[in-house]
This record gives structure tokens, sequence and C-alpha cells, in this order.
């Protein structure tokens, strides 16, 4: 055996972490980039001696922390990845699809996440250090970020990663997936056609923004679309749409566009149809008025553990913009038509759960009925609110 062979057997974890530190340093001074000749050049300089296999694996993973996402980069390309979560430097997260899995990946230590997370955000134009611990940004590739570092996070920086589709999944392909059944699909269509105002509503990772993205692309292809939100996922197929994305204040602390500014613009944009990606809070008040002022077919998507919770959560957001109780649901009966239930089923796979029409009370309040509820076999069933859906929906092709 050679020297070469001896010196690569030799070659654990640790000393692994100590060469590529030093072939970094040695880089860095030199000013040069993490080529192969370049970084046999360094090793020599360390009296290193390794193979060409192990040289193009130093470059490999030197490359890795300098370009995309470095050590996540496998994860974010596989197909069917959604989320990506890091909570310390050797538990990194997938999700693909399926619900959450652990996975073999490994950071050299906190630094090297706190490296990766500032990286990222710099990538997209934010600002994430001591003094600005946390960032929510879009990168270029449409990833969604999300990184929280210490002392707010304990032990470690988290880091968050939502994939985000290139292309909207048609409704065909989420009837394949169990998404949702034949039936419950040719509903959908014709709440779309129908022009009903709807909100898809769930909780976090549900696939809301799937699902309002495959039903975007249903809209015909005469119509316009304006999409509002605070960071740019939808992606539907479809041939007119326009986006618009809030802007956080920048370094002066000026600059800020939030999503209520959105939604005004995007009424001043001939909009067929009016979509906030997420309503999280004042701008409640303007889509509710434009969608009372014959903006039909808006939608958007809302934070809720259920159906039934949506006019309660609505009336929170709206009390921030300081609208009342009953003002909010006298709005709210002659803006929304629909509510379309996202949850996950056992197995961890995102489904349609329920899907709720509204209906005002004697006293003013408004509450929604359930139409089409899935069961715990899988099975959708019609309930006391399917007359009404129908109804509003023979516009459609129901």
């Amino acid at each position: 055996m050679n020297a070469v062979d001896t010196r690569r057997q030799r070659t654990g974890p640790a000393d692994r972490a100590a060469l590529l530190d030093a072939v970094r340093l040695t880089l860095a001074e030199t000013g040069s980039e993490p080529t192969a000749s370049a970084v046999a050049a360094a090793l020599r300089a360390q009296g290193r001696l390794l193979g060409d296999t192990a040289v193009l694996g130093v470059v490999r993973a030197l490359r890795s922390e300098m370009v995309g996402a470095g050590l996540l980069e496998p994860l974010l390309a596989e197909p069917g990845v959604t989320d990506v979560l890091v909570n310390g430097p050797d538990e990194v997260w997938v999700d693909r699809g399926s619900g959450l899995e652990r996975t073999g990946i490994r950071f050299r230590d906190a630094a090297a996440v706190r490296k990766l997370a500032q990286r990222l955000a710099t990538a997209a134009g934010r600002r994430l250090d001591d003094a600005r611990p946390w960032v929510d940004a879009r990168l270029p590739d449409g990833t969604r970020l999300h990184a929280v570092l210490p002392p707010v996070a304990i032990g470690a920086p988290c880091l968050s990663l939502r994939v985000v589709r290139t292309r909207a999944f048609t409704l065909a392909e989420l009837v394949e997936a169990g998404s949702v059944d034949g039936e419950v699909a040719r509903l959908l269509r014709a709440v779309v056609d129908a022009r009903l105002s709807f909100l898809v509503s769930g909780g976090t990772g549900c696939g809301k923004t799937t699902l309002l993205s495959t039903l975007l692309g249903l809209v015909g292809a005469g119509e316009r679309i304006v999409l509002a939100e605070d960071s740019a996922e939808l992606r539907p197929e479809h041939p007119h749409v326009v986006r618009l994305e809030t802007r956080p204040a920048n370094q002066e602390g000026v600059g800020t566009v939030t999503l209520r500014d959105l939604v005004r613009q995007a009424l001043r944009m001939r909009p067929d149809r009016l979509v906030v990606g997420e309503v999280r809070g004042p701008e409640v008040l303007d889509l509710l008025a434009a969608l009372n002022t014959g903006h039909e077919g808006g939608c958007g998507t809302v934070h809720a553990n259920a159906a039934c919770d949506v006019p309660a959560r609505l009336e929170a957001l709206g009390s921030t913009a300081g609208l009342g109780r009953a003002a909010l649901h006298s709005q709210l009966a002659a803006a929304l038509s629909v509510v379309v239930h996202l949850a996950r089923d056992r197995s961890g796979r995102r489904r349609v759960a329920e899907i709720h029409v509204l209906e005002r009370d004697g006293g003013g309040l408004v509450s929604t009925v359930p139409a089409v509820v899935r069961d715990a076999d899988g099975r959708y069933g019609r309930e006391r609110g399917w007359p009404r859906l129908a109804a509003l929906c023979e516009r459609g092709a129901l």
C-alpha cells in the first residue's frame, strides 16, 4: 500500500473537517476558486497527498458550501420534496409529501448552519445578523426561506425552506394523488367557473397554496388574474397573471410595502380575479370590500383549524384593521361564498377535508355550513349545505 492510500485510510470525519478548514483557509488567502487544481495545490501546501477521487470530493464539499443551498441542495432537488427543515447541525428533516423524515445530513457545527442561513438571506436581498435575528424571504429560484438565529432560536440557528413548484399541479394530478376524488374535482371546477368567491383554509404545510394555484389554472384564458402575496409562491398555469409582492423596510426603516398596499393597488389594475395569497392581517378589510363591490371570483388562503373556524379567524383579523364584529360579519355575508378546507390524514398526505358554504343567522352573524365532508374512510359525503352549494354552482359545470 502506498503513502497516498495510507493517508486516505486514516482520514476520518474529524480529519476531513480539519482538512476542509485548512483548504478553505488557503483558498481564501490566495483568492482562488475551489477548482480541482487549486484544491490540489492547497493540499500540497498542507503536506497532504490525496488521490484524484479524494481531491474531487474536497472540491464538491467546498462548492456545496459556496453555491446554492449547500449541503441541503440535493434534498431541494429531489422530486416531491416540499420542505427542508434544519433544527441544528445534526438535525435535518425533509418532507417528501408523506410527513417529516429525519435525514443523515450533518453540518460541521452551528456556525456552518448560521453561515448558510446568512448567505441565503443575502441572496434574497435581506439582512440576517444579531441585530435582525430572523428573516422571511423568497430566494431567486422561488424557494421560501425562513431562518432564526440564537439567542431567539435556542441552541443553534433554525432554517426552514419551503420548495415552490415551478409548475402547478393540474386538477387531474391532484385526483391521481388522492388529494380529491373525481366528484370533488368537478365541484371545485364548478366553483371557479361560477365565479364564486372562496377561501382555502387549513394549517401550515397542508397544501393551501398548491390547491389555490391549481384552481387558478382553471380560470378562463380571457380573464386577468392579479396576485397579491407576502412571498410570491403562487404559480398558476394561466396566460395572464400579474404578480405583486410585499417589501420589508430597508436598513433605515423605510420603504415598507404591505399586503394591504398591494390589495389596494391590485384593485386599480383591472383584475378579473383578485387573489390574496394569504389573508393574515388588516388586508382582510380591503379584500372583503373588493368582493362586495363587483369583484367576483376573488379568492385566497387563510390559516384555520377547521372550516367552521374561518369566520372567527376573519373576525380576529378584521379587528386589527379596526373593523367591528358586526361590520365584519355584514361584509363577510355578501363577500364570501365557499370555504375549502385542507388537512393531513393519518398517513401525512394532504387532502381536501371539507367544503362549506356560508350562512347568516337571525342575529346577523355568519357561520359556515358543511356541504361536502370527507369521512375517516376517505369517502366524501353530502351534508346540509349541499343544496345551497349546488344552487350557487348552477352557472358552473356541476
